[in-house]
């Protein structure tokens, strides 16, 4: 075994138990003062019984929401950074998350849509279908990403700097769209999509949970293809082609895994930022570019930081509970500026 290959599964080895350390902080910090030692202490109704409740329907579903976007963004954005051969990529380059947010906005503004978030101190919830919201953000990306392949796509070749761009003018168009619907909004259809879009798992329950499984195993077995392809893309398209590699299916099934990742996740949680930007970058400056340990470790590493970011979030401003979006924001910016400057350097360097 090479040096970077021992390095990088030693740093999976690590990763393992942070995430599983970061899990169970997160499971035992709360508002209401609830341990984990209740889970193994007093009957099914005795004194220790709503303590129980907490942990297996409030934050045990939490945990479990932050733990699978956060996997899922950090995995996305390690798959379009492969794509794009741009360590500096993002998901959202795309237009997915533009997409679910039109989508979105207009099932609240448009729609009565039921869109369950606890923000602060605030619960709220819109008469309608609680499931509207979700169905619709995930409706929105995935025809975001189908519009952008057919656009990008020319006598069964698809041009990955037309999916970079149209990607752009995709967000700049549906930003557009959703600002005339925040425009029309009503007070209370305002206030909703604005919580929507800082991001919160406050709403999580072991339904959505399950609802948003399927999305992820797809996404799932889709990675598990993808290794050894986006290493030979980093090669070139010319190079993966000679070594035998499907790069058109390559690039199809990259974007069904955004898509299936992005979206679900998105609708249900809302607009997080930087997860799928840093968190293969962090990876790949330990592991180096081996997809082979990128795309694990990203969705190990985007796990446990969203799980922090999400507990950090709920206990920073006890009882209040502060959109997990802002967290990110927060912490993801300087670490992004620390990220773009030291490229820099070693550009100057080269």
């Amino acid at each position: 075994m090479t040096l970077a290959k021992r390095r990088g599964a030693l740093f999976l080895c690590a990763l393992l138990p942070l995430l599983l350390l970061v899990t169970a902080v997160s499971l035992n910090v709360g508002a209401t003062g609830v341990h984990l030692m209740a889970l193994w202490q007093g009957d099914a109704h005795g004194s220790l019984y709503a303590e129980r409740v907490v942990l297996t329907q409030i934050r045990g579903p939490r945990v479990i929401m932050a733990g699978l976007t956060g996997a899922a963004l950090a995995v996305a954005g390690a798959v379009m950074q492969g794509l794009f051969r741009n360590p500096l990529a993002d998901p959202g380059l795309i237009g997915v998350s533009s997409g679910a947010a039109l989508a979105t906005a207009c099932m609240i503004v448009l729609g009565g849509a039921g869109l369950d978030m606890a923000v602060g101190s605030m619960h709220v919830f819109i008469t309608g279908t609680a499931w509207s919201v979700p169905v619709a953000g995930t409706m929105g990306s995935f025809a975001a990403a189908w519009l952008l392949y057919q656009f990008s796509t020319r006598g069964g070749v698809t041009s990955v700097s037309v999916i970079l761009l149209a990607g752009v003018a995709l967000s700049a168009f549906a930003g557009a769209l959703t600002g005339i619907l925040i425009f029309c909004a009503n007070d209370t259809a305002l206030r909703d999509l604005t919580f929507w879009t800082m991001g919160s798992f406050a709403g999580a329950t072991w339904l959505r949970i399950g609802m948003l499984c399927p999305f992820l195993l797809v996404a799932g077995w889709i990675t598990a293809g993808l290794t050894m392809p986006l290493n030979a893309l980093l090669l070139g398209e010319s190079d993966a082609r000679l070594m035998g590699y499907p790069v058109e299916r390559i690039k199809r099934l990259a974007m069904l895994l955004v898509a299936c990742s992005v979206g679900p996740t998105v609708s249900f949680a809302g607009a997080i930022g930087f997860i799928g930007v840093v968190v293969p970058h962090l990876v790949r400056l330990v592991t180096g570019p081996d997809h082979r340990f990128v795309l694990p470790g990203s969705a190990l590493l985007g796990a446990a930081l969203l799980i922090a970011a999400d507990t950090l979030a709920r206990v920073i401003a006890m009882p209040a509970d502060v959109p997990v979006g802002i967290v990110t924001a927060v912490l993801g910016t300087p670490v992004f500026v620390w990220l773009l400057t030291r490229a820099h350097e070693r550009e100057v360097l080269a």
